[in-house]
């Protein structure tokens, strides 16, 4: 299990269905070191609600009446950094089918991971603790679903593109993003590569930033597309 962050995690909620919405903060607020900030119906409401709440996580609905899911996590994702530098949240694209188109823009978009919405309860708890401390939220196996599912159109052109990135980054930063790609933890990267946790999440975090990237999801659709993994 991953280890719950010192303070509670603040989720806002992004779902059109009440209901859903319920649910989600029932099993999320009992657990304890999770505490729900916010919640809101559409897409459209979301900028305004982050600003107000400053989550770290959002759980976001990919299908909603005005804007949808993939719209407005590119529209977070995309926004320059507040004036006091709070980090910008994680996102968490919810959905009731595994590993369609939408799930794949959302995760181009920005989204660190998805869930499906009958996903059992624990297992939703966990998805929030561990995106609010970095770690991927999706097992190794759907990530390569998802990057196989992903290698379908343009792949000469993406690929090309990709390995121009990945040419800014040093050699040991190359080994680290091949096994962000192939999703392991943060823990698990220490162990093969012979360094330490924190030297881990710098290398990390270097890497999302040389490459422009917000998550290690699409860190992971990158070094695919760049024959890395």
């Amino acid at each position: 299990m991953t280890e719950p962050p010192t303070d509670p995690v603040s989720v806002l909620l992004v779902d059109d269905d009440p209901l859903v919405r319920a649910g989600l903060r029932l099993m999320l607020g009992g657990s304890g070191d999770i505490e729900i900030v916010g919640e809101v119906g559409d897409g459209t409401e979301v900028a305004d609600a982050v600003s107000r709440h400053r989550p770290d996580v959002i759980l976001m609905d990919i299908r909603m009446p005005y804007l949808d899911g993939i719209s407005a996590t590119r529209m977070l994702t995309s926004r320059r950094p507040a004036a006091d530098h709070h980090r910008q949240p994680v996102v968490i694209v919810l959905t009731t089918f595994d590993a369609d188109t939408n799930v794949i823009a959302a995760l181009r978009a920005g989204a660190a991971g998805f869930l499906l919405k009958n996903t059992p309860p624990d297992q939703i708890v966990e998805a929030v603790r561990r995106a609010a401390t970095g770690e991927p939220v999706l097992s190794p196996t759907a990530v390569r679903s998802l990057i196989d599912h992903v290698a379908t159109t343009g792949a000469d052109e993406r690929s090309r593109q990709a390995r121009d990135r990945f040419a800014l980054l040093a050699v040991r930063e190359r080994e680290v993003a091949v096994a962000v790609a192939e999703g392991l933890s943060n823990a698990e990267i220490a162990e093969r590569l012979y360094m330490s946790v924190g030297t881990v999440k710098a290398h990390v975090s270097s890497i999302l930033t040389k490459l422009g990237l917000t998550n290690r999801i699409q860190l992971a659709i990158l070094a695919h597309d760049a024959g890395l993994d």
